[in-house]
């Protein structure tokens, strides 16, 4: 039975679908004013393994994510390089999507943009002011936080310390426009020269809550199961839009907030952000680091718990996923030989794994315990890839149950196929030196395919090779 940590219980609780069979889950996404970095990729690569894991549960998942494509920074970086907003949100989505692939994250059902949704943000924001929940202030629209009664709650703030905070970050000239401090801003007043459209209150564009809640609930109804993203958004950005959609729709927004834990770098564990100028882009990374090993690296760490940079880690990774991808190829190798039928035996520790392997991810998604399960499997594998007499069926499950695993944490595997007339014969060579005794040569062979990057490997039933994992 899954269970997922709500955010806003501050507690576990058994997921159950509005509509049986289908998740619908929302995921916020970039500001796409530059590439993303590891931060970033840490949530989407993290939901994108959650997502994976409901569809092995046989769930039919809607997946939305949003492009936040105008605000402060895309104006600001759009005047830097000399373009306009839209154009600057084009390439940068463009990247976004080559990035994400090259991690091997699934498309989302739909990645709506703000610009694209003008219409309705109005539309959702009238609805707001007719119902006394927002009002006009010298050109831009405010959301009056303290008339929902509930405001806080997904922080586990008290209003009058959110006040408290807001007050000191609220300049006179805001103070002078706003009823309360905690009131937040629905449509911000234009600025000659900039990007703007028009409005029953004036030029002017959204702000950064309104857009998720209008492209949420378009899509994906006025309640639904999941929204996710990072932990730095349960506050002012998840509560804006829990009290802006519910204070509309007069429901429950969403069923489960889930929140994913930073990135930290260096020895103080600082978060990775664009902010602190701390950041790694994936765009930079990838050109360094196999994207798999990277996408390996994120989603083997628990969504809730922070993951620490480093090459230490990422070398960890490395070496983990080689061992799957070699303990599957230990077993793809030995269905030439193997015998008809199956190992009851072997069948149920196979079977046993994979229970266990659900137990654990079915505990709030722990992609740690789960990983491990698929490490035991990849043992039973190679333990059963060395015995003398193997069954094509058991081969064949094991198989079967590693890649269905391991495709939950983005990895996939590939027969190594090198029809390389070369190398057998260098390898016929070798086994003639070796029963020659000539010892020398056979190590000279050797050591030439290693230095090609093919590795020998002498097994019982004979020499194998295979490529170097890099």
């Amino acid at each position: 039975m899954l269970k997922i940590y709500n955010t806003l219980t501050q507690r576990k609780e058994t997921f159950e679908p509005i509509k049986t069979g289908v998740v619908n889950m929302y995921v916020c996404g970039p500001t796409v004013y530059n590439y993303i970095h590891i931060g970033n990729a840490r949530s989407i690569v993290a939901f994108d393994t959650i997502r994976r894991y409901f569809e092995y549960c046989g769930y039919h998942v809607n997946y939305v994510s949003n492009f936040t494509d105008v605000d402060d920074k895309m104006i600001n970086e759009a005047k830097r390089e000399h373009t306009t907003v839209p154009k600057l949100a084009d390439k940068y989505i463009a990247a976004y999507h080559q990035d994400v692939s090259a991690l091997n994250v699934e498309p989302a059902t739909r990645n709506p943009r703000a610009t694209h949704h003008i219409k309705d943000i109005i539309n959702f924001i009238q609805v707001l002011v007719d119902k006394d929940y927002a009002y006009e202030s010298g050109g831009n629209v405010y959301f009056r936080a303290r008339k929902f009664p509930t405001y806080g709650a997904l922080a586990h703030e008290n209003v009058n310390d959110l006040e408290a905070g807001a007050s000191k970050h609220v300049t006179k000239a805001e103070m002078q426009l706003k009823e309360d401090p905690i009131d937040f801003v629905l449509w911000k007043k234009g600025t000659p020269g900039e990007i703007s459209w028009e409005s029953p209150w004036g030029k002017g564009r959204p702000g950064w809550h309104i857009e998720c809640s209008v492209m949420s609930t378009k899509y994906l109804g006025d309640t639904f199961d999941i929204h996710g993203g990072g932990e730095d958004l349960e506050f002012p950005h998840h509560e804006n839009e829990r009290a802006q959609s519910e204070a509309k729709t007069g429901q429950t927004f969403v069923h489960y907030w889930m929140h994913n834990g930073f990135v930290t770098v260096g020895e103080d564990n600082e978060k990775m952000s664009k902010s602190l100028g701390n950041f790694i882009t994936v765009h930079d990374l990838i050109k360094k680091v196999d994207p798999e090993i990277l996408r390996f690296f994120i989603s083997t760490t628990q969504y809730r718990r922070p993951i620490q940079y480093s090459q230490k880690n990422l070398d960890d990774a490395a070496n983990n996923l080689k061992k799957l991808k070699t303990a599957y190829n230990n077993l793809h190798y030995r269905l030439k030989d193997a015998d008809a039928f199956n190992d009851p035996k072997v069948d149920q520790e196979v079977r046993q794994i994979q229970a266990n392997f659900q137990d654990a991810m079915d505990d709030d998604f722990n992609v740690q315990n789960g990983i491990g399960q698929v490490y035991e499997l990849a043992k039973l594998g190679n333990v059963y890839a060395e015995r003398p007499l193997v069954f094509k069926q058991t081969v064949q499950l094991i198989l079967k149950k590693l890649t269905k695993l391991a495709s939950i944490f983005g990895v996939t595997f590939e027969v190594e196929s090198l029809n390389d007339n070369r190398i057998k014969a260098l390898i016929k060579e070798r086994n003639q030196a070796r029963k020659d005794k000539n010892f020398g040569r056979s190590d000279e062979i050797r050591a030439s395919l290693k230095s090609k990057g093919i590795i020998l490997e002498d097994t019982p039933q004979g020499t194998r090779f295979r490529r170097e994992h890099k």
